[in-house]
């Protein structure tokens, strides 16, 4: 995953990256009509066509990767509490929801130069929900190598 996101992710987000400013919608925990208009508007249309091939291709592979990465790490942790595999495959789902979402928007935006308030709600509910079972994600597993270590410790020494 770090190096899908280093060096796939880093490479191919440059044609829509600015210096100053958001480079991504779906890292902030929520966004707003306003943050969506600048967003777009700071941008050229070939920055915001890359984007929208970044956000069909690009980060759909990304979250695939992050949720097996996510899904290992609950197998190696919880080997006989498969119900924890929901919570990343969710994420994954709520992360293409919510890029389906983004590119709605930009295609509205790119027809019309408005964008609709109602996806734009949509959209940030989706990403809301994408980082919450994100987060919730990473704290299973913290539990899980904390009980891990703890096991570990714990267990008698065999002499």
């Amino acid at each position: 995953m770090v190096f899908y996101a280093t060096f796939i992710l880093g490479d191919v987000s440059r044609c829509y990256r600015l210096d100053v400013g958001s480079n991504s919608l779906g890292l902030s925990f929520f966004y707003t009509q306003e943050m969506v208009e600048n967003f777009f508007e700071s941008r050229t249309k070939g920055q915001l066509l890359c984007y929208s091939q970044f956000l069909k291709i690009w980060d759909v592979i990304f979250a695939f990767i992050y949720t097996l990465m996510y899904v290992s790490w609950t197998l190696l942790l919880f080997s006989n509490k498969r119900l924890f595999f929901t919570v990343p495959i969710l994420c994954m789902f709520a992360d293409w929801a919510e890029n389906y979402l983004e590119l709605l928007m930009l295609e509205t935006y790119l027809n019309s130069g408005l964008i609709s308030e109602l996806i734009v709600s949509y959209g940030s509910g989706i990403n809301s929900l994408k980082l919450t079972l994100s987060y919730l994600t990473i704290l299973i597993i913290l539990v899980g190598i904390v009980m891990a270590l703890k096991v570990f410790f714990t267990k008698p020494k065999v002499a």
